[in-house]
């Protein structure tokens, strides 16, 4: 049975760290719960099946509390499932546990665990060691996020789009499903730069970060920075009719910012777009292939003359 209870004191960004108990002894729950309720969220569950699912599932707890001796699968086997699964292996696990030797000790931390806690536990010791490692986690979340970032428009920088690419086209040949990529460069941006400056390249560069990423409805949508005044759109389970739609939109998002731009035929800033869809079985080899034929349609649109989509034939 899982039930939960509500801090009163929320951290850093008014959301309270998440502490998951999981223990079959009720009264250690209770002491647990009781414990650290006034400054964390706390969820409980006497099962390690359970706990496996709630860790995997958003949003994922801070902080695991674990027992050792539970019915099938102990506290050592949730521990080494947890730490072999990569939606969950970030999660901080402490064994509080009666097993008080060293080679069971020794046994927690090889399996991944930050700490072990022998009970019957200090209250004082217990609150300082669960503390730590919470402040350890969310300063490493935030370094993560951080590296996931591009530093001057805060869209999802390559890294983040090399790894989703790589993804979602494996769940598009796994799925049968189409892929679109959407390459846009922002029409004549180094006059810009020339002429207004590079604080106002920065400045224009952010803003449309911001148009472009106000474009998609969807949570699987990715709007990156691909790089210089280069930006990408990663579009799962979007054809090439939708896809048009799409870049069509990027397009027309940026152009309606109406920023000044006096090197240009239009007199604002403009984008030129190339688009490119993956459907089973069309002979696109690669994740690679996809994103350079967007290049390539992109390259097409700037040749045009600009302020327009060119979109990929098909292989």
């Amino acid at each position: 049975m899982e039930k939960e209870e509500h801090p009163t004191a929320p951290e850093h960004d008014g959301t309270p760290p998440t502490i998951l108990i999981v223990d079959d002894e009720p009264t250690n729950i209770q002491a647990l719960a009781h414990l650290l309720k006034d400054d964390y969220r706390i969820r409980v569950t006497a099962a390690g099946e359970k706990a496996l699912a709630i860790a995997a599932a958003d949003p994922q707890p801070d902080l695991i509390l674990l027992d050792v001796v539970m019915p099938e699968p102990d506290g050592y086997e949730v521990c080494r499932r947890l730490k072999a699964d990569p939606r969950t292996q970030g999660i901080p696990v402490i064994f509080v546990t009666g097993r008080d030797s060293a080679a069971d000790e020794e046994r927690g931390l090889e399996l991944g665990a930050v700490d072990y806690i022998i009970k019957p536990f200090s209250p004082r010791i217990t609150r300082t060691r669960v503390r730590n490692h919470v402040e350890l986690k969310r300063k490493t979340d935030a370094l993560e996020r951080l590296s996931q970032r591009d530093g001057l428009t805060d869209l999802p920088n390559r890294r983040v789009l090399d790894q989703r690419l790589g993804e979602e086209w494996t769940r598009s040949q796994r799925g049968g499903t189409p892929l679109s990529v959407v390459m846009m460069d922002i029409d004549h941006f180094k006059p810009f730069n020339d002429h207004y400056g590079h604080g106002a390249g920065d400045d224009c560069l952010r803003r449309v970060a911001r148009a472009l990423a106000g474009v998609p409805g969807r949570t699987t949508d990715l709007v990156a920075r691909y790089g210089g005044e280069e930006f990408i759109a990663l579009l799962p389970y979007t054809d090439k009719a939708d896809a048009w739609r799409m870049a069509e939109r990027f397009r027309t998002a940026v152009a309606a910012l109406q920023l000044t731009h006096g090197h240009t035929t239009t007199g604002i800033v403009t984008l030129s777009v190339g688009v490119a869809t993956h459907n089973a079985g069309d002979g696109t080899a690669s994740a690679e292939q996809l994103q350079q034929a967007a290049d390539r349609a992109l390259y097409a649109a700037k040749q045009a003359g600009r302020n327009q989509t060119h979109q990929a034939p098909a292989p």
